[in-house]
């Protein structure tokens, strides 16, 4: 049974306004399930993961666009980014038209390249994760996270899950079909996953010679989820180069399976050069690649810390993505690797957040947030939190708050 996603909104607002929809995810987010049972469930429907029919595009795109003419939905549309050139021939033909074309891909990179090269200013492109805490529980409550006391007040928390429910969610991942379904195989249904994954998703965007040597990335990179990235250390794991690693690295961005968190600075070009943190988007897929199997063995071992940290992450980007907004999220880390978790930038000020996993949280926990005023002296700091597991909204200091984590 379909549950609704909160981007579906959005979804319905931009198909008002624009001619094109591109909506991207990783493999099994949901993408097609949500314009089948949305603005594109009565219209044709198209899936490129059929090879007949990916064969016929391929012959002839332009002949495949006029025996399919709009309003269409394309299912995959990455497997024949050729197919752009002739959409963008058929909405600057119905200009004033809008909702000809749903699209959905779950690589990133390419698509950003034929959009690029065709449908500048004429596409919208939203991006999908898996199921929020929001969705799965069924609130309707749809603005991105802030920690400010104006968010705070108007957000109806979410009943508070236990440890063990808790822990079980971020084991279990955010994929509909494991999130949805607590019968589903966890062990079989992530196999698989990876296996289709690397076997479709990866081969197309990187023709890697060593499906094993790059399930063992897969799984290094996933073990430094929360952490800086360190490309060195990674390749003398894998016993691949660097320049191999980064390749890789680009993979798993390109298909939505990790996110690169930047740190912040006042001078943009410096913020893609710096170190960034890397985050899984997917806490099942993560703790999978890990061989942590259960989840009072994830809770209780060596990563509970960085899972829980990248669950949290990952609930704000939700926040973010469900909006239709791209975030503006960042971390703080000075050479005396002190750091801030979280730094939001919104209208010129920043917003601070710690994460920690803590059910006591203290003042001393968000002891980093007076580097920031040193740092940035010409930047706003404005108010921050500490996303927890403590139940209540308790104030840490002037404009700090805890923030428990049924609030995100």
């Amino acid at each position: 049974m379909y549950r609704r996603r909160h981007i579906e909104k959005v979804v319905a607002q931009t198909s008002e306004t624009f001619q094109t929809i591109l909506l991207t995810g990783a493999r099994q987010v949901g993408k097609s399930s949500l314009f089948e049972n949305s603005v594109a469930r009565d219209i044709q429907q198209v899936t490129l993961d059929d090879f007949s029919v990916l064969k016929a595009v391929k012959r002839d795109a332009q002949g495949f666009l006029d025996d399919n003419p709009p309003p269409l939905f394309i299912d995959e549309i990455q497997y024949a980014p050729e197919l752009f050139r002739g959409i963008k021939m058929a909405v600057d033909k119905r200009k004033s038209d809008n909702g000809l074309y749903y699209m959905t891909g779950s690589q990133k990179f390419e698509l950003m390249q034929g959009v690029s090269e065709s449908l500048s200013g004429r596409i919208a492109i939203l991006n999908l994760l898996g199921f929020s805490a929001r969705e799965l529980a069924g609130d309707e409550f749809d603005l991105p996270f802030m920690p400010t006391q104006e968010y705070l007040r108007g957000r109806k928390p979410l009943s508070m899950l236990d440890m063990p429910e808790l822990w079980s969610r971020i084991h279990r991942g955010s994929f509909p079909q494991v999130a949805l379904n607590p019968s589903v195989d966890w062990t079989r249904y992530y196999s698989a996953y990876v296996k289709t994954y690397v076997e479709r998703d990866v081969q197309q965007l990187s023709q890697v010679g060593d499906n094993v040597a790059f399930v063992n990335f897969m799984t290094a990179l996933a073990a430094r989820t929360g952490q800086l990235l360190n490309i060195a250390s990674i390749a003398r794991d894998v016993g691949m180069s660097e320049p191999t690693i980064k390749k890789w690295l680009s993979v798993l961005e390109a298909s939505n399976i990790v996110y690169l968190l930047r740190p912040f600075s006042l001078n943009v070009t410096s913020r893609v050069v710096k170190t960034p943190k890397v985050y899984f988007l997917d806490t099942g897929l993560a703790s999978y690649l890990c061989g942590w199997l259960t989840p009072e063995t994830l809770q209780k071992g060596a990563m509970s810390v960085q899972m829980f940290e990248t669950y949290a992450v990952g609930e704000i980007l939700k926040s973010y993505y469900n909006a239709g907004k791209e975030p503006s999220i960042y971390f703080f880390r000075n050479n005396r690797a002190e750091e801030v978790d979280i730094l939001l930038y919104q209208d010129g000020t920043l917003y601070p957040v710690e994460i920690k996993k803590t059910a006591s949280p203290n003042p001393g926990d968000v002891a980093t947030f007076k580097l920031l005023e040193a740092a940035y002296p010409s930047i706003p700091i404005g108010g921050g939190g500490l996303i927890c597991t403590y139940d209540k909204v308790l104030s840490l200091g002037e404009k700090v708050r805890s923030i428990p984590l049924n609030y995100l």
